[in-house]
């Protein structure tokens, strides 16, 4: 199995940004978990983050034949990009979108996601964890 993970506008600034709300956790160490957690569950991945909604598109069109699943944090995109949720339909791959917060408790704006629409499941307020419970629930199906 092999996975893309998508991260959106300013995650790659964890660990800097609002540490009340995202924690002391870096990106780096984001990323070298999700790859230990792949390794440990025998699944491949491939990391991409971006602060540019027309590169997450483009790298999910980029994704159609070459993976078996997405797993998104579009970040700030999550409330704002139908371009995204159109290119998830596009390539119709299996997607879970993924929040470290708990987007339902912060301000109201945040509560809708246009991603959801089409994510077979949605994970909020785990934090890093999170991302490992969407490559669980992979591994599951």
């Amino acid at each position: 199995m092999k996975l893309l993970v998508i991260n959106g506008p300013n995650i790659n600034m964890l660990g800097i940004r609002e540490k009340d709300i995202y924690g002391n956790d870096s990106f780096e160490k984001l990323e070298k978990d999700i790859f230990a957690w792949a390794g440990d569950m025998g699944i491949r991945v491939e990391m991409f983050q971006s602060n540019h909604e027309g590169a997450i598109v483009d790298k999910i069109q980029e994704a159609y034949g070459n993976f078996d699943g997405i797993i998104i944090n579009p970040a700030a995109y999550t409330h704002t990009s139908i371009a995204i949720l159109d290119a998830l339909k596009a390539v119709g791959i299996p997607t879970v979108e993924v929040h470290i917060s708990d987007i339902d408790k912060r301000e109201k704006f945040r509560a809708f996601s246009y991603v959801s629409l089409y994510a077979e499941k949605v994970i909020k307020g785990h934090g890093l964890l999170g991302y490992k419970e969407a490559m669980e629930y992979f591994v599951a199906k």
